[in-house]
């Protein structure tokens, strides 16, 4: 089934209206997270607080992510995505007010780690519930249209995020603009909340006889085994690691736009132009990520899973010397389109070979393992960034050390040797 047709399911797409409102107001979110912490014209920014932010943002996903799937197959998903939603906008609530009144110190950082936990819990509870939604021959095509328009839908978020602080920036002060489009987003996940209340109580699960047994820390249990999981499937464990690795440069990559276009590129005065410049690599990466989702399919029949996933890693890697060639923002913006379509493939069919790979009743555990990995990984990439990164980001090392750390991925890590299978697939 193509991504159109099943864009016509309506019983999916009543489940795809959820993400994809609450992603485009993850998009406003976040725009107005960006704006305040690293594009305030009262705040200097820094590589060391972009890598903060950064880390306040992932801290949640990891922590949470081991209970999550505890959470999720005990309790009805229709409920808990309900009421996540709502705690995320009274929680918006609680920040908007706080930038109002100028409060930046822990008690934002606390509201905003509390948002970005939620939120795990909401993908994670309609990503679950997707095989409910469609048939079994679908379900690849629909996980790579759930996600991958997410992605888009979060940029366009973004854009309209921006698009509203340019009206309201002329008669509000800066920090006035940024909590009344915290407001607008609090109201989105009220419409997402709306949404998922018109889904029936165990519509996407689980059902009666799948609720699984064992007490709320079983989540520890549970990683502990997807863990000794991955030692048996050392294919399916590589795989997971260059997604990470990747991740992680992709994350310092951001770090860097956003110093070039606050602090080189534009005025560090002039705020908008910066925003609006991160805006734009932001929506080129995002095309990226979809070009490399359609084309992630032909790959891996021409070349097998495999070889494409070692392909796409080591055409990343060649890709970000562009920015070590010259910082400017054409070569900013070709980067950001080609690293995220060759990452975009990397994660779209690594995600494929490790559902081949797992049994069901292991496929929770070891995704949760994934995301925490993942989520490590994009930390470390901060730090790393802003421990090299200087106030302009303008730096050629940086970059550098991205293409090398992806071409030892895929020239060591993803070595044929040790990565591919009998069937070379």
């Amino acid at each position: 089934m193509s991504f159109f047709e099943l864009l016509r399911d309506v019983k999916l797409f009543r489940l795809l209206r959820i993400r994809w409102t609450g992603q485009l107001t993850d998009g406003l979110f976040q725009s107005a997270l960006a704006s305040f912490v690293l594009f305030s014209p009262e705040r200097q920014a820094s590589a060391v607080n972009a890598a903060v932010a950064f880390a306040v943002v992932l801290l949640p996903y990891s922590v949470v992510g081991p209970f999550v799937g505890t959470i999720l197959d005990r309790f009805s998903r229709q409920r808990a995505i309900f009421l996540a939603n709502i705690v995320r906008a009274a929680t918006l609530g609680v920040i908007a007010l706080l930038m109002f009144n100028d409060r930046t110190g822990v008690e934002i950082t606390v509201f905003v780690l509390i948002a970005f936990g939620v939120n795990r819990l909401i993908l994670a509870g309609l990503s679950a519930g997707i095989p409910l939604m469609t048939n079994p021959q679908s379900l690849i095509a629909a996980n790579a249209l759930a996600v991958t328009g997410g992605s888009v839908w979060v940029v366009l978020g973004g854009g309209i995020g921006l698009g509203i602080r340019q009206l309201v920036n002329g008669v509000e002060s800066a920090n006035h603009a940024d909590a009344l489009l915290v407001l607008v987003a609090a109201f989105g996940y009220l419409i997402a909340a709306l949404l998922a209340a018109l889904l029936r109580k165990n519509e996407i699960g689980p059902l009666s006889h799948e609720i699984a047994e064992g007490g709320f820390f079983q989540g520890i249990r549970e990683m502990r085994d997807g863990f000794n999981f991955l030692r048996i499937h050392q294919d399916a464990a590589r795989g997971i690691a260059a997604t990470a690795i990747h991740r992680g440069g992709i994350t310092a990559l951001t770090l860097a736009t956003l110093l070039l276009e606050r602090n080189t590129f534009h005025s560090p005065a002039d705020s908008e132009a910066g925003l609006a410049g991160v805006s734009i690599a932001l929506t080129i990466a995002a095309f990226g990520f979809v070009v490399g989702a359609a084309i992630a399919p032909y790959g891996v029949r021409t070349f097998g899973r495999h070889r494409w996933i070692r392909f796409s890693i080591l055409a990343a890697s060649a890709s970000s010397l562009f920015l070590v060639i010259d910082r400017n923002p054409g070569l900013l913006f070709a980067t950001a389109f080609f690293t995220a379509l060759f990452g975009q493939s990397v994660k779209v069919t690594n995600d494929a070979l490790v559902q081949s790979k797992i049994e069901d009743i292991f496929r929770g555990r070891v995704f949760a393992v994934y995301d925490v990995l993942v989520n490590g990984a994009i930390v470390i990439g901060a730090l790393i960034a802003a421990w090299i990164l200087p106030i302009s980001g303008d730096t050629w090392s940086l970059p550098l050390l991205i293409s090398i750390s992806w071409a030892l991925v895929g020239l060591v890590l993803l070595r044929p040797k040790k990565f591919l299978t009998k069937g070379g697939v």
